[in-house]
């Protein structure tokens, strides 16, 4: 018996039904296979009727009708004949229900073994309800269904959610990406803009102040908006007069207003310039001889400038001028020699050397001082370093600069008064401070007429002029030679000569001769040749006729007998 009951079982496993498909709704489709082979149930309760027991169906009962889970269908015989696979009980008749719901009877369901076998073949599909039974069994109740029973948690695929990561991951970087950019770009212009108004800015301030290539009053090759003739000077004339040694020093103070920059030109002592009586005449001369409005007036022509006012420092107020405004730092270029030292060999008053302190007496020896063969040039360089030094001391305040001045007690000219001197120095003073104030040589030639370089320079930028000197024919011309054996008597010959009225010409050095000599080639120029002998000392039986360069009226060859004088 128990050897039937092993074959019956494995029969019925193997050889009931075969899956032929899936339907619409996911669930397997089975095919059922033919057999005579009547297998053993062991779900299968028994049915007591009497004591007889059948293993292989239940006898004196009719076998529901088979469901086809694909079609929803009965099918006319059951797989196992009178036996119900998916019911634990079964009554006479009662409705097969194949998602395990339990008969109305209240026998108690289970669920169908291939529904269990189809749902852990979807494991993520959701369990459709069935179609609707036939119209054989209306009266069947729908059965509640509860979300444990099936499998609706949807896992999701690692691989997708990588890819969602991805791309979330590039787009970040994208945007991160993109933001940097206008970042970048926001940056770039913030920049851009900055720069174009600091460039701007620096622009607008170069061109105020007139530093601008082109604009400035040290180039030469101006013809821009703010040439050199359109900018706004003040301009003052100095004379310093050296009233124990003899002799005049002569400066320009010119305040641009325009380009913000002041300059101290120097000017030479052997300016040619015109008199009064329409000679020609020397700087020297014609501030020793014409005063303060003839010389004005003269620079005013030669210069094509317009002075406003003369200023005479006498050198006692120079030294008081120093003193009061503290002292004054320059680099000096020579020791000096104390002028009231009684013998020789006595330390120097002013000492050779970078930022020498210099009171008021040592600035007046400084300013006056020439060693022996030194051209006047060398002691007007002296004289505008201290000029350079009272500027940088005076003070920027115009009230307080006035007090100075009028502490000072100068008979000033008509034309400037103390509170227009003070007010033009307290403005110099403060360009001065700020390193905008520069001295300059008038370039002038040995003739004493303005070089080519003065009138491209000087004359035109700095004081915005046309040099004009006078004519040369209408003076006569002396070339001088230089034989006495001391180089510095053709210095002193040809300032003698300028202030006399003749023009000044350079023939170099002789080998030294005992005499002088004066001569002329032309007849007319007799007179002219006494003249000249006349004015450098010489006595009159040094004129002779003869052959002179074609260049000059009179030819002189100083000799040893040639006493210059000091002037």
């Amino acid at each position: 018996m128990n050897d039937r009951y092993d074959a019956g079982a494995a029969d019925h496993g193997a050889d009931q039904y075969e899956l032929v498909g899936y339907d619409e709704y996911g669930q397997p489709v089975y095919r059922q296979v033919q057999t005579q082979q009547q297998t053993y149930d062991p779900y299968a309760q028994q049915h007591q009727q009497g004591y007889g027991y059948d293993p292989y169906g239940q006898q004196g009962q009719q076998s529901p009708p088979a469901y086809d889970y694909g079609t929803g269908r009965q099918q006319s015989a059951a797989p196992y004949g009178a036996y119900d696979p998916y019911a634990t009980g079964s009554h006479q008749g009662a409705p097969h229900d194949p998602y395990g719901q339990a008969p109305a009877t209240g026998a108690t369901g289970r669920q169908p073994l291939v529904a269990e076998q189809t749902a852990q073949q979807t494991a993520h599909i959701p369990q459709q309800a069935g179609p609707a039974h036939d119209q054989e069994a209306p009266a069947e109740p729908q059965r509640e269904y509860h979300t444990e029973q099936f499998a609706f948690v949807e896992e999701p695929d690692a691989n997708s959610e990588d890819v969602i990561d991805w791309l979330k991951f590039t787009e970040n970087r994208t945007e991160r990406r993109e933001e940097a950019r206008r970042r970048a770009r926001s940056r770039i212009v913030a920049l851009a803009v900055v720069l174009a108004l600091v460039a701007a800015g620096g622009v607008g301030y170069l061109w105020y102040a007139g530093k601008l290539p082109g604009l400035s009053s040290d180039d030469s090759k101006t013809g821009t908006a703010t040439a050199a003739g359109a900018q706004k000077r003040d301009v003052i004339v100095v004379h310093l007069h050296d009233t124990k040694g003899g002799g005049t020093s002569t400066a320009l103070l010119v305040d641009n207003t325009t380009t913000k920059r002041g300059t101290t030109v120097l000017m030479p002592n052997s300016l040619a310039l015109s008199s009064d009586d329409g000679t020609t005449t020397t700087l020297a001369k014609s501030v020793e001889d014409d005063g303060s409005d003839g010389t004005r007036d003269a620079l005013d022509t030669v210069l094509g400038t317009d002075i406003e006012g003369t200023w005479r420092l006498d050198t006692p107020y120079l030294q008081n001028l120093v003193d009061l405004v503290g002292s004054i730092d320059v680099d000096t270029d020579a020791d000096v020699p104390d002028p009231a030292a009684k013998k020789e060999g006595e330390a120097p008053l002013v000492n050779k050397g970078q930022d020498q302190t210099l009171s008021g007496k040592m600035a007046v020896a400084y300013a006056t001082y020439r060693a022996p063969g030194e051209a006047q040039n060398a002691q007007l360089e002296r004289f505008g370093q201290v000029m350079q030094g009272i500027l940088r001391k005076m003070s920027s305040d115009p009230q307080a600069a006035t007090t100075t001045i009028q502490t000072l007690a100068q008979i000033l000219d008509p034309s400037l008064t103390d509170k227009d001197l003070g007010t033009f120095l307290a403005g110099l003073s403060d360009l001065a401070k700020g390193g905008d104030v520069k001295t300059d040589l008038l370039p002038v030639q040995s003739d004493g007429t303005l070089s080519a370089q003065a009138s491209a320079g000087v004359v035109r930028n700095v004081l915005g002029g046309t040099a004009k000197s006078p004519d040369k024919d209408a003076a006569v011309s002396v070339a001088v030679q230089n034989a006495t054996g001391v180089k510095d008597n053709t210095e002193k010959a040809r300032v003698v000569l300028l202030n006399g009225g003749f023009t000044f010409l350079e023939s170099g050095t002789g080998t030294a001769q005992a005499t002088s000599e004066v001569v002329y080639a032309d007849a007319a120029d007799k007179a002219n040749a006494a003249e000249v002998a006349k004015t450098l000392g010489l006595p009159a039986g040094s004129v002779t006729k003869g052959r002179i360069s074609a260049s000059a009226d009179v030819s002189v060859v100083l000799g040893q007998d040639y006493k210059p004088s000091s002037g």
